[in-house]
């Protein structure tokens, strides 16, 4: 088992959700905390909590990863010890709407398509030299059943994860000969805010969907990436899907209502 303390991870969307979970979970390892997002509030009582839980560094810094620019800004100006970058967790994701695609909404498929695919891309690009500086480095790249697996209303969002899959992929192969691993992790039905955001804060609707059957919670997932990100250096974890006892597919579920 690789031995992670003191290691650098930058980690996006890390205001809520996954991207959190995964921050305690690594903090938990002992590493130092690059976390982003754009709601620098919570960032900061996320950096207040962890250093007060675990003897580890946390640097909260706003982040739309949507903006090259922003990110280019951000990962040029950290300060030198802070740009030995081990892991990079691409976390940042959302889903706007559940729409047939002859109703969709253009705003919508913009966002979806911005935050999945190009921010995914414009954090990697910043940071992947400096891994490749470092002679070391791990990409986790945060997917979805719907980069798998199409259903009804998820068109653009599926695409965008569909996406994210053939980066991931393309990814690996592009740096093999490096000393940089390329790794996802798909979940399936989980209940974190990505409802919420999906129905632009209909909180009875969001509920909807987790009734009648147990689904993942974000610690699920964050107990994926650690397994992945702690294995031996000559094991690459490729792809972890990860389903609720209760789902079987993105378009089978038991419910027990």
């Amino acid at each position: 088992m690789k031995n992670l303390s003191k290691k650098i991870v930058f980690i996006t969307g890390a205001s809520s959700g996954f991207g959190k979970a995964i921050a305690y979970k690594m903090a938990d390892r002992g590493c130092n905390l690059i976390i982003t997002a754009r709601r620098l509030d919570r960032l900061i009582e996320t950096a207040k909590d962890l250093t007060s839980k675990y003897p580890v560094e946390v640097l909260p810094l706003k982040l739309d990863v949507r903006s090259h620019e922003e990110v280019k800004n951000l990962v040029s100006s950290l300060p030198a010890n802070w740009k030995k970058i081990e892991i990079l967790i691409n976390n940042a994701g959302l889903s706007r709407g559940l729409n047939k695609i002859q109703e969709g909404v253009l705003e919508d498929w913009d966002e979806m398509v911005d935050t999945n695919v190009k921010g995914l891309l414009y954090v990697t690009k910043e940071v992947l030299p400096l891994m490749l500086k470092n002679e070391s480095g791990h990409i986790v790249n945060i997917g979805s059943i719907a980069g798998h697996e199409v259903y009804p209303g998820g068109n653009v969002y599926c695409a965008s994860k569909h996406a994210v899959d053939a980066l991931t992929k393309g990814m690996r192969i592009d740096l093999l000969g490096t000393p940089v691993k390329v790794t996802t992790v798909d979940p399936g039905l989980a209940h974190t805010e990505f409802s919420i955001v999906r129905f632009r804060g209909d909180k009875q609707r969001s509920e909807d969907v987790y009734k009648g059957y147990d689904p993942l919670i974000e610690e699920d997932v964050a107990d994926a990436v650690d397994y992945a990100v702690t294995r031996d250096d000559r094991v690459n974890i490729a792809e972890i899907i990860i389903f609720p006892k209760a789902q079987g597919s993105s378009m089978h579920t038991f419910k027990d209502v």
